[in-house]
């Protein structure tokens, strides 16, 4: 059981003496027993009495003080189980324990998170949950106290989700985003776990599998209710905004709908939840959010949590997994003599290969995952495929609606240019009426000056009349002065009467006289007013005569003027006809027009908003295609400084052909590009060339760092710098397409370089081939082969002189000991004689059955890379039975070592096995040379066994080993040489090592080299290739060698390396 370390000052100096001090220390005390059992490096699950008493203490303080006070004293970066554990026990506290515990957990936020990217980096299954889980925990915090209306355990009312969701609309849009995030959380923990399940073949009534299943009754929990929540928010989001708006938010529903659903329904199958916990079963379908009465139908999960027995005891482990010690056990020693000599017969295998076989598991569980990687992966691919056809479909049916439209719009302009012509019609009537106006103008102008003549005539016609009343009045005037006159003649004659009669008078005559005169003047007079009177008449009767005529005219000039009223009373109504109905037919006209115009702007409206969001749906499938190619891109890249990617080796030859094909990959892309800025509404080619640039661009990252694996560290190291410019410019342009604003200043071009790059890297890593030209490799695979029967017969001469040489210069064991050592070179020498002339003859008909019309040096030059594995396999033998031959000697002269001929036989059989395998790559699988050609291989395996052997043997007979007698040592002197020996035993092995990692760098540098070595520079064109000798001779190159991790001691120790696949791959 773990312990707590690090106890808290304040817990620990808290001192007894007070009823309160003792209560708060055995609380502490039960709280810290609590803990340590809950949270321990026992692969099971958490004891639920444990964390029972864990939550009631939460309670009992209000808060969770106590409890960081010991969490945070755990070793949780040591264990990755401690850590599982302990996030499964800080869920049921947050869930179950006091409300206070989410402020406590806010101020731990920083140490949850950093236990998480801790066992993020490491490559350990627990670990990977570890992360997983701390991710759920910051989420479930984070939206709690953003959410305080929701409890940790999110078990509230209906009442209560309406009054936290509130009115507004964006408050409501970002709560359901938010759950979605909560829900997406949950759900990678329970799809984690599962995963590692079945990876782990592991079944929930196994300690291990439960401890991982146990915190997932909290997530059932969680997710029932984030689920009925999510439902009823999206009910009320459909009520409010069009349905258009919400397509991502169905979309990201039901695919969280159907794998809680899987979820629901693999834990209800499994025996470990059906007695702890009662799963609800989801509806077959997602809800129908575009139908409101669906609401009814929504039946909110309700998950049971059934009563528990009380625990009394620890209960066993149903099933018992190891037989085996305990960790923290000792080793229980059986012989203090096998201790010290090691096991006998070498029967035990030591912790290397217990280690051997483990990481052997591993690399199997590894694969299978793999593979599962692999299926999951290709579905993936399958279903984006099926997206982007369901796009294609639904881009056609837009289309087509594109086309209506345009057809609709046409109908629409056609209907405008008769409303258009209707509109000139009426034009021409406005012009009529115009014309009446005018001619309406006009009249009323004649009117007028009809009108100001009448006017004058009445003003002459009135000073007339004033003339013709002063006349009469000056008749008047005259008449009273001729009546005066009349009565002055009558007083005048009453006067002359009374002069008559006063005649007598003296002065009679003289007034006679007098009367006389004034009568005369006054005759006179009269007469003059008598003719001004008759001028008066006549000029009033001119008058009179003048105003009849102009009483006349005005009759006449009334009638015009009232035949001139009617005639424009006549015009006037027939204008205000016109008018009336001229502004019926403008009003008529204009309401056409108006709707018309109105139908027109809704139909450009409709056609605008359809090409809006064809635009927006395919920069939609334009974004969701560069994040899938980013997140594909950004796996590539991670594949880099993935340890377990060290596994994985590629040959130059395939890097060149991939970054061939992704630079062919980006012409397309930068035509797909420019196509869609110059016509936004298709961007199928940016997406089909983006898609097939993005899996070659990560193919050529993934295989540039495994080619990096098998190459010098210069070159491996600017292979990978490359690889990383490629992914960041990569990623850089897939970051731009998933933006608007930058799609137009992204440059797919700027890929072309590190892919250059990345493709000279590669050429120069490709092995070198012979500079031989190719109408000459027939002739050299002749010569080569010649050479090597001549060196092997070379050989078999010269064992044969060693053989007479030694039987004058040695004797006795000495003698038989070399005998049989070079009896068994003469043996393995004649052996591959046979094994070269058979492959000749292979390589004979191998030339005459494929060669068809063409001569035998075209037929070399056409399959060039198999002549140079030809080549290059017959030089290795004939460098390889030299090298035997000087082996051989110096160990029969007692100037070598033995271990030197045992590296020449298993090099010779290597050597031939290469020759074996080139010459059967083109042979014909029923042919009788390559079945002779395959005995003659094993014949030789056989012999560079025999040599093997007898080298060895000769070996144990020549050299002395004197028995080891311990007798005679104390008890101190025995342990103090025990410690002696493990000393040495320690150096050698390290020296072994060292050696072994620097054979295997020896082997990589000969691999990269191998083609500079029999090819001649460009600046030596006249130095000739190197051909084996008779004498010392280096070693010819191989064309491309295998791939051969170093081998281990113990590998060397069945049946003392007869083995040929050993012999083939030393």
């Amino acid at each position: 059981m773990n312990s707590i370390k690090n106890v808290p000052a304040r817990v620990l100096s808290r001192r007894p003496g007070h009823s309160l001090e003792a209560e708060r220390e055995q609380f502490d005390k039960t709280q810290a027993i609590s803990i340590s059992k809950a949270i321990n490096t026992q692969e099971a699950p958490v004891k639920e009495k444990h964390a029972r008493r864990i939550i009631l203490g939460t309670h009992h303080e209000k808060g969770a003080f106590t409890f960081w006070s010991y969490a945070i004293g755990l070793p949780l970066p040591s264990s990755s189980i401690l850590s599982w554990k302990f996030c499964h026990v800080l869920h049921k506290v947050l869930r179950d324990g006091h409300p206070n515990v989410l402020q406590d957990c806010q101020r731990y936020r920083s140490n949850i998170r950093e236990i998480g990217e801790l066992w993020g980096h490491l490559h350990d299954r627990y670990g990977q949950l570890v992360n997983v889980y701390t991710k759920l925990l910051l989420t479930k915090i984070s939206f709690h106290l953003k959410h305080p209306q929701f409890p940790a355990g999110l078990e509230v009312p209906d009442e209560v989700l309406e009054k936290a969701a509130g009115t507004d609309i964006n408050d409501i849009f970002q709560l359901t985003v938010e759950m979605f995030d909560y829900m997406d959380c949950e759900l990678k923990l329970s799809e984690s776990v599962f995963r590692q399940l079945n990876t782990a073949i592991a079944v929930s009534q196994m300690s291990s599998g439960q401890c991982r299943l146990a915190p997932l009754i909290q997530v059932i929990q969680d997710c029932s209710h984030l689920y009925h929540y999510t439902v009823k928010l999206m009910f009320k989001l459909h009520s409010c905004l069009p349905a258009d708006t919400l397509q991502g938010h169905r979309d990201r529903f039901h695919e969280q709908f159907h794998s809680l659903r899987n979820f629901f329904r693999r834990a209800a199958d499994m025996l470990y939840f059906k007695r702890l916990i009662q799963i609800p079963r989801l509806p077959e379908g997602p809800p129908n959010f575009l139908r409101a009465s669906a609401l009814a139908e929504h039946i909110k999960p309700v998950v049971v949590i059934p009563e528990e027995a009380p625990e009394d005891e620890e209960p066993e482990t149903l099933i018992e997994i190891s037989t085996g010690p305990s960790a923290g056990e000792p080793a229980v020693v059986a012989d203090l003599f096998d201790q010290t000599f090691g096991p006998p017969n070498g029967t035990v295998k030591d912790d290397r290969d217990l280690q051997i076989e483990t990481l052997k598991r591993e690399v199997e569980t590894l694969r299978a995952e793999l593979e599962k990687m692999r299926l999951e992966a290709q579905r993936y691919i399958a279903q984006l495929k099926g997206q982007v056809n369901a796009l294609e479909t639904e881009l056609e049916e837009q289309r087509k609606q594109k086309q209506k439209a345009l057809v609709d719009n046409e109908q629409l302009h056609h209907e405008l240019a008769q409303l258009r012509a209707a509109q000139q019609a009426g034009e021409r009537n406005l012009s009529l009426r115009e014309e009446a106006e005018k001619k309406a103008s006009a009249t009323e102008a004649r009117y007028a000056k009809l009108k100001e003549q009448h006017s004058k005539l009445v003003t002459t016609h009135a000073e007339l009349l004033r003339k013709n009343a002063d006349t009469a009045r000056q008749l008047t005037e005259k008449q009273q002065s001729q009546e005066e006159v009349a009565r002055v003649k009558e007083q005048l004659a009453f006067q002359m009467e009374q002069a008559k009669r006063e005649s007598e008078l003296e002065e009679q005559s003289d007034q006679v006289q007098q009367l006389r005169r004034e009568l005369e003047a006054k005759a006179g007079e009269l007469a003059r007013t008598q003719e001004s009177l008759s001028r008066t008449e006549q000029s009033g009767s001119e008058l009179s005569s003048r105003l009849d005529a102009l009483s006349a005219e005005k009759e006449v000039l009334s009638s015009t003027v009232r035949q001139r009223e009617a005639d424009l009373q006549a015009a006037q109504d027939l204008v205000r006809e016109k008018e009336a109905a001229l502004s019926r037919e403008q009003q008529r006209h204009s309401q056409e027009r108006d709707e018309l115009q109105g139908r027109l702007a809704n139909k450009e409206s409709q056609e605008q908003g359809l090409q809006q969001r064809l635009l927006d749906e395919q920069f939609a499938v334009l974004r969701r295609t560069a994040a899938e190619a980013q997140r594909i891109l950004q796996d590539a890249v991670g594949k880099l400084d993935d340890p377990l990617h060290l596994r994985c080796t590629c040959s130059p030859d395939y890097l060149v052909s991939r970054v061939q094909a992704a630079l062919d990959a980006v012409s397309p892309l930068e035509m797909g590009h420019a196509q869609y800025l110059t016509h936004r509404s298709d961007a199928s080619a940016l997406v089909a060339a983006l898609t097939q640039f993005s899996h070659l661009a990560a193919d050529t990252i993934v295989n540039g760092g495994a080619t990096s694996h098998l190459a010098p560290t210069d070159p491996a190291d600017r292979l990978v710098d490359a690889c990383r410019e490629c992914g960041a410019r990569a990623l850089e342009l897939m970051g731009q397409l998933q933006d608007l604003q930058s799609v137009q200043q992204a440059q797919p071009s700027l890929v072309r370089a590190p892919l250059q790059g990345i493709l000279q890297l590669g050429q120069e890593l490709k092995p070198k081939s012979l500079d031989v030209r190719q109408e000459e490799l027939g002739a050299v695979v002749d010569k080569e082969m010649a050479a090597t029967s001549a060196a092997i017969e070379e050989a078999v001469r010269r064992i044969e002189d060693m053989m007479n040489q030694a039987r004058h210069a040695s004797s006795g064991v000495k003698l038989e000991v070399n005998e049989r050592i070079l009896n068994s070179c003469t043996d393995l020498m004649k052996a591959i004689r046979l094994l070269v002339t058979t492959s000749t003859s292979l390589q004979k008909e191998i030339v005459e059955s494929g060669r068809g019309a063409a001569t035998q040096q075209e037929f070399y030059a056409k399959n060039s890379r198999w002549t140079e594995g030809l080549i290059s396999a017959s030089k290795a033998v004939g460098w390889g039975a030299t090298q035997l031959v000087e082996s051989a000697d110096k160990v029969v002269l007692h100037t070598g070592k033995y271990e030197e001929l045992i590296v020449c036989s298993h090099e010779i059989a290597a050597s031939t096995a290469q020759l074996v395998a080139a010459s059967k790559v083109k042979a014909n699988k029923d042919s009788p040379h390559l079945s002779r050609l395959q005995e003659c291989s094993r014949t030789v395996n056989v012999m560079a066994a025999n040599v093997v052997a007898s080298t060895k043997s000769g070996q144990e007979q020549i050299e002395d080993r004197d028995t080891m007698d311990f007798s005679g040592l104390s008890l101190i002197k025995l342990k103090k040489q025990e410690m002696e020996t493990q000393v040495r035993v320690l150096e050698l092995e390290k020296t072994l090592e060292a050696e072994r990692v620097r054979l295997g760098e020896l082997r990589k540098q000969h691999y990269v080299l191998a083609g500079g070595v029999a090819a001649p520079s460009e600046e030596e064109p006249s130095q000739p290739s190197a051909t084996p000798q008779s004498g010392t001779s280096k070693k010819p190159p191989l064309a491309q060698k295998p791939n051969v991790v170093p081998r281990q001691d113990h590998q060397l120790n069945k049946k003392d390396g007869v083995s040929p696949a050993q012999l083939v791959n030393s």
